[in-house]
């Protein structure tokens, strides 16, 4: 009889790469998964291996929210027989950690990113408060805590005395999509140097609105694509409307994640601009990087330390000082330009998946796995 795995986030699971690979991982190891999270009215249709569960909720955003689905999480792990609980993410962590004592049940904690960082809760003390409860009340009783890096994994060993294992968001070598449609089929321009910012979260402080602006400077030949979905996608629109940008920039909705990928395999170069804002940007290491280094593509990032880390020691691209139009235009000007530097950059992609992949980064998950009561 095959041992039972449920995996639980507070998204609509169509997008979770990271999430996606930790099922396939479990279901290797002999695991029967279930994939727990929510329905959303624009929630994309979701094909895995696995069984899927999503929660309609009465509220989508807000305290409300994050109460209504704690309670219906603790109550679905309750009355569901399970041997391994996985909670991702501090909001999905109260109803884990509950069910989990009240079952013992095995939990594994993955902290996708610093959670008490997150700009939406800084100016919010109260809201801040109760996540810090929670966070300063659960991780060090946690057996199995796990995150997406070592500035995260410092933060938690300093704050709380843990020692998070550190397992990158890095993609498949093996199950990576192929490139299977044109430039003609994705309506993208045949003889252009496409730019692409890829997301499933273009929020604030991330870049974008730079991104956009840095394009009344670049060389005719550069074009932006910018997809996915986020809280300033209508003011992205907005702004390249204005600045009469329409011709040099193309938005993409959000799409699964092998469709999103047919673009990004079909880019010159990607970029990640994450503004050292706020906590959790300064010490993220965005999903991103790896995708543009899995399609082959290089990447100009901003000057945070996990982002430089990445970019500099695999010389994959270039890393721009200050996350303003002008300096962006400069550095994709750069890799426009100058050919030597880009095809450099552009090569060392392929030493980098070389040397990574998730293949070789879930060994370390699938120790502790295997070492559960």
């Amino acid at each position: 009889m095959s041992k039972k795995a449920i995996v639980c986030v507070t998204n609509d699971l169509s997008t979770d790469q990271r999430v996606q690979k930790h099922c396939y991982t479990l279901k290797n190891q002999g695991y029967e998964v279930t994939l727990v999270g929510r329905l959303l009215p624009g929630s994309l249709p979701i094909n895995l291996p696995c069984k899927c569960k999503r929660f309609k909720l009465l509220a989508n955003k807000g305290a409300l929210f994050y109460a209504f689905y704690n309670i219906r999480l603790f109550l679905y792990l309750l009355f569901n027989n399970c041997n391994l609980i996985f909670s991702n993410d501090l909001d999905t962590l109260p109803a884990c950690y509950l069910a989990g004592k009240i079952k013992k049940t095995n939990l594994i904690y993955d902290s996708h990113e610093y959670f008490l960082g997150v700009p939406e809760i800084q100016n919010r003390r109260m809201v801040k408060a109760v996540w810090s409860f929670f966070e300063r009340g659960l991780l060090p009783r946690l057996k199995h805590l796990i995150t997406v890096n070592s500035s995260i994994a410092e933060l938690y060993k300093k704050s709380y005395g843990v020692n998070p294992q550190i397992i990158r968001n890095i993609p498949s070598f093996q199950n990576f999509p192929k490139g299977n449609k044109t430039r003609e089929e994705l309506k993208l321009p045949a003889d252009a140097f496409i730019v692409i910012l890829q997301g499933s979260g273009i929020n604030i402080n991330r870049g974008a609105e730079e991104f956009i602006l840095s394009l009344q400077f670049t060389e005719p030949a550069l074009f932006a694509v910018i997809i996915g979905h986020g809280d300033v996608w209508d003011n992205l629109k907005e702004l390249a409307k204005v600045n009469h940008l329409q011709n040099k920039v193309r938005f993409v909705d959000r799409l699964p994640y092998p469709e999103m990928i047919q673009y990004t395999l079909n880019a010159n170069l990607g970029v990640t601009l994450d503004k050292p804002g706020n906590p959790n940007y300064e010490n993220s290491l965005p999903n991103k990087i790896f995708d543009y280094a899995f399609s082959g593509i290089p990447v100009l990032g901003s000057n945070l330390k996990e982002v430089s880390r990445v970019i500099n020691d695999y010389q994959i691209g270039s890393i721009v000082d200050s996350v303003n139009p002008e300096s962006i235009a400069n550095a994709l000007n750069y890799f426009f330009l100058n050919k030597s530097f880009y095809n450099f950059c552009k090569q060392n992609t392929q030493l980098l998946k070389e040397k990574l992949s998730w293949e070789k980064e879930s060994e370390k998950l699938i120790e502790i796995i295997r070492k559960l009561d």
